[in-house]
Protein backbone atom coordinates (compact mmCIF):
# COMPACT_ATOMS: atom_id res chain seq x y z
CA UNK A 1 0.00 0.00 0.00
CA UNK A 2 0.96 3.76 -0.79
CA UNK A 3 -0.50 6.42 0.94
CA UNK A 4 -1.18 9.31 -1.83
CA UNK A 5 1.21 12.60 -2.03
CA UNK A 6 -1.93 14.65 -0.80
CA UNK A 7 -2.08 12.21 2.56
CA UNK A 8 1.73 12.91 2.78
CA UNK A 9 1.41 16.66 2.10
CA UNK A 10 -1.74 16.50 4.84
CA UNK A 11 0.47 14.66 7.94
CA UNK A 12 3.72 17.04 7.00
CA UNK A 13 1.38 19.80 6.94
CA UNK A 14 -0.22 19.01 10.33
CA UNK A 15 3.11 17.95 12.36
CA UNK A 16 4.91 21.55 10.68
CA UNK A 17 1.47 22.80 12.53
CA UNK A 18 1.84 21.31 15.67
CA UNK A 19 5.06 21.86 16.22
CA UNK A 20 4.75 25.88 15.35
CA UNK A 21 2.42 26.20 18.06
CA UNK A 22 0.78 29.58 16.65
CA UNK A 23 0.20 31.25 12.96
CA UNK A 24 2.22 30.38 10.15
CA UNK A 25 2.27 31.39 6.53
CA UNK A 26 2.06 28.38 3.81
CA UNK A 27 5.37 29.41 2.78
CA UNK A 28 6.87 28.30 6.19
CA UNK A 29 5.89 24.89 5.19
CA UNK A 30 6.72 25.00 1.63
CA UNK A 31 10.04 26.18 2.39
CA UNK A 32 10.45 23.85 4.90
CA UNK A 33 9.48 20.63 3.18
CA UNK A 34 10.79 21.63 -0.24
CA UNK A 35 6.83 21.14 -1.66
CA UNK A 36 5.01 23.37 -4.00
CA UNK A 37 2.99 26.21 -2.90
CA UNK A 38 0.75 25.01 -4.92
CA UNK A 39 0.08 21.78 -3.70
CA UNK A 40 -0.10 22.77 -0.39
CA UNK A 41 -2.89 25.14 -0.60
CA UNK A 42 -5.15 22.27 -1.70
CA UNK A 43 -4.24 20.60 1.30
CA UNK A 44 -4.34 23.32 3.51
CA UNK A 45 -8.11 23.94 2.06
CA UNK A 46 -8.72 20.36 2.59
CA UNK A 47 -7.65 20.39 6.31
CA UNK A 48 -9.43 23.45 7.26
CA UNK A 49 -12.92 22.07 5.97
CA UNK A 50 -12.50 19.12 7.55
CA UNK A 51 -11.72 21.00 10.68
CA UNK A 52 -8.10 20.19 11.34
CA UNK A 53 -6.78 24.29 10.38
CA UNK A 54 -8.04 27.29 10.39
CA UNK A 55 -6.98 30.02 8.39
CA UNK A 56 -6.91 33.63 9.11
CA UNK A 57 -6.83 35.86 6.17
CA UNK A 58 -5.46 39.91 6.09
CA UNK A 59 -2.13 41.61 7.02
CA UNK A 60 -2.45 39.37 10.86
CA UNK A 61 -3.76 35.79 9.24
CA UNK A 62 -1.97 32.86 8.87
CA UNK A 63 -2.63 29.32 9.58
CA UNK A 64 -2.95 27.70 12.92
CA UNK A 65 -4.01 23.81 14.20
CA UNK A 66 -8.04 24.43 15.03
CA UNK A 67 -7.98 21.46 18.06
CA UNK A 68 -5.27 20.05 20.38
CA UNK A 69 -2.60 17.53 18.50
CA UNK A 70 -3.72 15.22 21.35
CA UNK A 71 -7.11 15.17 19.30
CA UNK A 72 -6.05 14.30 15.93
CA UNK A 73 -6.30 10.67 15.16
CA UNK A 74 -3.92 9.46 12.45
CA UNK A 75 -5.85 6.66 11.09
CA UNK A 76 -8.77 9.76 10.78
CA UNK A 77 -6.98 11.93 8.38
CA UNK A 78 -5.37 9.84 6.65
CA UNK A 79 -9.12 8.13 5.50
CA UNK A 80 -10.26 11.62 5.29
CA UNK A 81 -7.22 12.59 3.00
CA UNK A 82 -7.24 9.43 0.74
CA UNK A 83 -8.99 9.50 -2.46
CA UNK A 84 -10.12 6.12 -2.24
CA UNK A 85 -9.10 2.70 -0.09
CA UNK A 86 -9.87 0.47 -2.39
CA UNK A 87 -6.74 -1.40 -2.62
CA UNK A 88 -7.83 -3.59 -5.81
CA UNK A 89 -11.06 -3.45 -7.95
CA UNK A 90 -13.49 -5.90 -6.69
CA UNK A 91 -13.56 -3.40 -3.23
CA UNK A 92 -15.98 -1.10 -5.38
CA UNK A 93 -18.68 -2.56 -6.45
CA UNK A 94 -19.89 -0.40 -8.43
CA UNK A 95 -17.17 -0.94 -10.83
CA UNK A 96 -15.69 -4.07 -10.25
CA UNK A 97 -15.55 -6.10 -13.10
CA UNK A 98 -13.32 -9.36 -11.49
CA UNK A 99 -14.56 -12.05 -12.82
CA UNK A 100 -13.73 -14.23 -9.83
CA UNK A 101 -15.17 -11.75 -7.11
CA UNK A 102 -17.07 -13.97 -4.72
CA UNK A 103 -14.67 -16.67 -5.15
CA UNK A 104 -11.49 -15.37 -4.49
CA UNK A 105 -10.22 -15.48 -0.94
CA UNK A 106 -7.98 -12.35 -1.65
CA UNK A 107 -10.38 -9.77 -1.15
CA UNK A 108 -11.07 -10.25 2.58
CA UNK A 109 -7.01 -11.08 2.96
CA UNK A 110 -6.12 -7.73 1.72
CA UNK A 111 -9.88 -6.28 3.50
CA UNK A 112 -8.13 -7.57 7.05
CA UNK A 113 -4.64 -6.08 6.03
CA UNK A 114 -6.29 -2.80 5.69
CA UNK A 115 -8.46 -2.52 8.16
CA UNK A 116 -5.11 -3.68 10.59
CA UNK A 117 -3.30 -0.97 8.81
CA UNK A 118 -5.83 1.90 10.01
CA UNK A 119 -6.00 -0.14 13.48
CA UNK A 120 -2.53 1.04 13.65
CA UNK A 121 -2.49 4.26 12.97
CA UNK A 122 -6.17 4.85 14.85
CA UNK A 123 -3.97 4.33 17.93
CA UNK A 124 -1.49 7.41 17.28
CA UNK A 125 -2.55 10.72 17.12
CA UNK A 126 -0.53 14.17 15.80
CA UNK A 127 0.55 15.08 19.25
CA UNK A 128 2.50 11.36 19.25
CA UNK A 129 4.18 12.24 16.19
CA UNK A 130 5.92 15.27 16.99
CA UNK A 131 6.84 14.64 20.72
CA UNK A 132 9.53 12.03 21.73
CA UNK A 133 13.24 11.44 21.74
CA UNK A 134 13.39 12.91 18.16
CA UNK A 135 11.13 15.82 18.69
CA UNK A 136 14.18 18.59 19.55
CA UNK A 137 16.03 17.14 15.94
CA UNK A 138 12.58 17.41 14.21
CA UNK A 139 11.89 21.28 15.77
CA UNK A 140 15.35 22.11 14.67
CA UNK A 141 14.69 20.48 11.15
CA UNK A 142 11.61 22.50 10.41
CA UNK A 143 12.06 25.10 12.10
CA UNK A 144 15.45 26.38 12.22
CA UNK A 145 14.45 29.83 12.02
CA UNK A 146 10.78 30.29 12.58
CA UNK A 147 11.44 33.63 14.08
CA UNK A 148 12.99 34.78 10.99
CA UNK A 149 10.11 34.15 9.41
CA UNK A 150 8.13 36.59 11.76
CA UNK A 151 10.28 39.60 10.89
CA UNK A 152 9.28 42.56 12.82
CA UNK A 153 5.79 41.42 12.54
CA UNK A 154 6.32 39.83 15.89
CA UNK A 155 3.23 37.51 16.41
CA UNK A 156 1.77 38.29 13.56
CA UNK A 157 3.21 36.33 10.10
CA UNK A 158 0.80 38.36 7.45
CA UNK A 159 -1.08 36.56 5.10
CA UNK A 160 -1.63 32.78 4.19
Amino acid sequence: MKLSLFSDYSLRTLMYAALRDGLFRLEEVSDAYAISRHHLAKVVHHLGKHGYLETQRGHAGGIRLARPAQDIRIGTLVRESEATADLVECFDAATNTCPINGSCRLKGLLAEALDAFYATLDRYTLHDLVNGPRSAQLRHTLLPSAHDHLGDRGANPGKI
